[in-house]
């Protein structure tokens, strides 16, 4: 595959990236800034499945309520 970049604003940011030697390449660039742009991993989705679990679990054993909104409601409103 090969990726074209060609908006100087775009090169620019990758340069910048780049002479500040956190980067190796603008591949890795390229794949740091995919990485954070909020994609969920398999980590992720677990981690977000087992607080959810948690926070389930600790509402019932303290008689808590959401005030009718379901759990799936809270999260996708959080995820927007």
């Amino acid at each position: 595959m090969t990726i074209q970049i060609t908006r100087p604003e775009v090169e620019a940011l990758i340069n910048q990236r780049l002479q500040s030697g956190a980067y190796k390449d603008a591949e890795d660039v390229v794949l740091q800034a995919l990485q954070a742009s909020g994609i969920p991993t398999a980590e992720l989705d677990h981690q977000r499945r087992d607080a959810i679990e948690r926070l389930r679990t600790f509402g019932k054993t303290h008689g808590l309520s959401l005030g009718g909104i379901t759990l799936r409601e809270l999260r996708d409103q959080a995820r927007t």
